[in-house]
């Protein structure tokens, strides 16, 4: 059975890596997609590339961490069954050494935008849906403090979401660690390849997740009806040797 199929799965995020894989996914089984971003024209080549399927697919321009936008998106949304966020800055650098403006608007960013999404989606999600937010894993707090703590956070926000929308809804999280997407597209090829030869070497697998094996874990807990108030660390195990 296709149990995606026609369901209207949400994706805040969804116009290019990660978010956008997971649409891709979510269409092949059937979904209605309604996709956000904040980059129209990324949006815009999204509903391009998932077009011609004969299934629903809406594209929205949202920026998340505006509150006032955040809550009018959800206003205008109509019941749907799943949700992803992808929402969630990032940072490196410590508690003593990184700025406190910057540490201020990542910990906003990954921890308190998606506990608005939360609050938001609990009146809109239908019987037996799910959200699935987007945590982290692989750096340590003397290195990636806000990321770090945000991360905590959201882990604690499905532990508590779970709960509170039980039995109608589940709430889980995926958690990556460093992965080459679109996201770090600003980088210098110098600075992303350094990056990818650390993590490899730390990561006792010995490779970066694909795109598709973290894609893949958004759909697993969008079909696992038994799964709730879990993060999944798709890390390749990087945290064992930490």
């Amino acid at each position: 059975m296709n149990i995606l199929n026609g369901k209207t799965i949400v994706i805040i995020g969804g116009s290019s890596g990660i978010g956008f894989r997971v649409a891709q996914m979510a269409r092949s089984e059937g979904g209605d997609l309604i996709i956000a971003g904040r980059n129209s024209a990324r949006l815009k080549e999204a509903q391009t590339a998932l077009s011609g399927t004969g299934k629903e697919i809406t594209t929205i321009e949202l920026d998340a961490h505006d509150h006032n936008q955040l809550a009018e998106f959800f206003d205008k949304l109509p019941k749907f069954d799943h949700l992803v966020s992808m929402v969630g800055d990032v940072m490196g650098g410590g508690f003593l050494n990184a700025d406190m403006t910057e540490i201020r608007r990542v910990i906003e960013s990954k921890f308190f935008t998606n506990v608005q999404i939360g609050r938001l989606a609990a009146d809109k999600v239908a019987e037996n849906g799910s959200l699935t937010f987007t945590s982290g894993t692989g750096g340590r707090a003397q290195d990636a403090c806000a990321s770090y703590v945000g991360n905590l956070g959201i882990n604690a926000l499905v532990e508590g979401l779970a709960v509170e929308l039980a039995p109608a809804c589940r709430v889980n999280a995926v958690s990556p660690t460093w992965t080459i997407t679109p996201l770090w597209r600003d980088m210098p090829e110098a600075q992303l390849n350094e990056t990818r030869r650390q993590f490899e070497s730390a990561i006792p697998l010995k490779r970066l997740a694909s795109i598709d094996d973290l894609s893949a874990t958004y759909i697993y807990l969008m079909k696992n009806t038994f799964i709730t108030g879990q993060h999944i660390c798709v890390d390749g195990g990087i945290m064992l040797g930490a």
